[in-house]
Formats: structure tokens, C-alpha cells, sequence
């Protein structure tokens, strides 16, 4: 356990420095502070220093800072060769298409009936879905949703403050819907310059499509990089798909 008790802030109060989070042996590893609320101006803070909430419906805000941090490098995504084959038709199907913002209210809303990996409830309460509304009314969270026969399958939503994006969470209600979603978000950051997406949590999922830990020291870095840019233009193009389908990671070259 940390030598130190968990700090509560006010709706005045600034975050902790996070080199205060609690280490990795602890019960809670990352976790930095409690209270507070979910206003625009708190969650851009957050994000801006690399903190972000999680907690469920019986617990008090929860801020978090983890060590390491898992990052996915979008010149590293891995797009296995039988998923290369699914990103293909759908590419091609005229009744298939990625959507950016077109129903923020309804992917949010699905990605808080599915529950993250490894836990049996969600933890994106009533109160978060509210906050990451009110974000992306003020042109900061946003939704990248795959469509098919104008039926949405699948999406997720993120957090972007200058070139730095921030994955949240995603769903599917069919076979690949949130992992096209994915895809389409990397080539829509590669496009755009942006060589990191935050994945905040370690899953294997995430790990076998090409995310990996960063140490803090490093996300932070890069982070500060990224933030101080102008934002990325969030409007979705074909032909941003070309480039993702051209590369290769070095161990595509092996069976499945």
C-alpha cells in the first residue's frame, strides 16, 4: 500500500503532481486522487497532464495515472492478414462507410452497456456519459462509427486535444465493428501526423493489435509534444485508407 493517503480535491483544487499516483505494487496502481467533478475545463486538464477518471457507480471520482501506460504506436497497428481481408470488402461494399460524429449520443451510450475487459459492470456511469457529451459539444471527444446498410455495428470514442488522442471505449454489436472503427481512427491520425493513441489500460486485445507499454516518463513527453499542436481536422475521407492497407508490420509475414 502507499505510504501516503489519497488526496481529495475541491472543485478549486489542482491536480497532484502524478509522479504521486500510487506505484505499481500497490492495490490500486495509478491511481492519484479523488473528487472533484467532470466539467470540460477538469477533463481537459486531466487529459492535458495524462490523468483520466474511472470509477464505478459506488465510488466517488476516481483519478488515475498509470505506470506504464499502454500506448498504441499507429505505425505499429496490426492488421493480421484475415482481418486485412474483412477491411477489404468492407472498403469496397458501397453500402459500408465510417462515419465521424454522426451519433455521439448512441456510441457512447452503447459503449456503456459493454462492459471493459475483465469486469462485469461498466464503468462509464450516468455522470461520465454526461461529461463526455458536454465534451464533445465543446469539439473535444468524438466518435468514429462503422456503418453497414445504415446500420451502426460498431464505434468508439476518444479524446483529442491538439494532436494528442485519447481512446476511450468501444462495442460492437457485429463481427469487427469496433475493430474497423480502430482501424479508421489510426488511418485517420496517420493521416494527420499523429504517431499515439493513448490506451490507458493493458489488455491483451489491445497489445495483439500492436499497442505496448510506455514508461510515464515517455508518454508524458510525448504528450506535452502532441497537446501543443493545432487540433487535427475530425472529418473522415476514402481515401484515408490506402495508406494503412500499404504498410506491413514485420510479423504479418508469418502464418496465422
Amino acid at each position: 500500500m502507499p505510504s501516503h493517503p489519497l488526496p481529495w480535491l475541491s472543485l478549486d483544487s489542482a491536480f497532484p503532481p502524478i509522479e504521486q499516483a500510487w506505484p505499481q505494487e500497490s492495490e490500486a496502481p495509478g491511481l492519484l486522487a479523488a473528487g472533484a467533478d467532470l466539467s470540460v475545463s477538469r477533463l481537459l486538464a486531466a487529459y492535458r497532464q495524462g490523468i483520466f477518471p474511472w470509477y464505478s457507480e459506488d465510488q466517488p471520482i476516481l483519478w488515475w495515472s498509470t505506470d506504464p501506460r499502454m500506448v498504441l504506436d499507429t505505425r505499429q497497428f496490426r492488421i493480421h492478414r484475415s482481418f486485412r481481408k474483412i477491411l477489404r470488402r468492407f472498403i469496397a461494399n458501397p453500402n459500408c462507410e465510417i462515419r465521424i460524429d454522426c451519433d455521439f449520443a448512441r456510441v457512447i451510450a452503447r459503449c456503456a452497456s459493454t462492459p471493459r475487459d475483465g469486469q462485469n459492470g461498466t464503468w462509464i456511469v450516468k455522470p461520465m456519459v454526461q461529461a463526455y457529451t458536454a465534451l464533445h459539444h465543446a469539439g473535444h471527444a468524438h466518435s468514429v462509427e462503422t456503418w453497414v446498410e445504415g446500420r451502426l455495428v460498431g464505434g468508439l470514442y476518444c479524446v483529442g486535444i491538439g494532436h494528442a488522442v485519447f481512446g476511450e471505449s468501444m462495442f460492437s454489436v457485429e463481427s469487427d465493428g469496433s475493430k474497423i472503427a480502430l482501424a479508421a481512427l489510426v488511418a485517420l491520425c496517420l493521416q494527420h501526423g499523429v504517431t499515439a493513441i493513448d490506451c490507458q489500460q493493458q489488455t491483451r486485445h489491445l497489445y495483439s493489435l500492436g499497442a505496448r507499454p510506455w514508461s510515464r516518463t515517455a508518454f508524458q513527453a510525448q504528450l506535452i509534444r502532441e497537446c501543443e499542436q493545432q487540433p487535427i481536422d475530425w472529418t473522415w475521407k476514402h481515401l484515408y485508407w490506402n495508406p494503412l492497407l500499404a504498410a506491413r508490420h514485420p510479423d504479418d509475414v508469418r502464418p496465422e
